[in-house]
């Protein structure tokens, strides 16, 4: 019988808190993170881990984080995220304000999960 090479799914994989956001990530894997996390080519070591599976199916949980965990990236770049526009306006009194920004995002790329 033949296996669809796409059907192969990692088997060890972390859920790691950066950025302010929760994420699953796996080694060979890319994430973002919000803001500025070093310049490229710089090795990145993420300790928020809050789960983690191993290859046996194994899992550890947090409590908030898995104590001797981290995770090991490397920094490819930074970009900038979609322009959001906020608009205010009063009725019957004149008042619009137009503000907006783009938030800087930084893509990492996983190398391994340490335990």
């Amino acid at each position: 019988m033949y296996t669809f090479p796409f059907a192969q799914v990692p088997t060890m994989y972390a859920i790691i808190q950066a950025g302010g956001r929760q994420m699953r990530v796996s080694p060979g894997g890319f994430a973002t993170i919000d803001g500025t996390a070093g310049e490229p080519g710089a090795t990145l070591t993420i300790e928020t881990v809050l789960f983690v599976e191993k290859d046996g199916g194994e899992v550890l949980a947090g409590a908030p984080f898995v104590a001797k965990a981290r995770v090991m990236a490397v920094v490819e770049g930074e970009t900038r995220g979609p322009k959001i526009r906020v608009f205010k306006k009063k009725r019957r009194k004149g008042m619009r304000r137009t503000k907006g920004h783009r938030a800087t995002t930084t893509r990492v790329r996983i190398t391994d999960i340490l335990l």
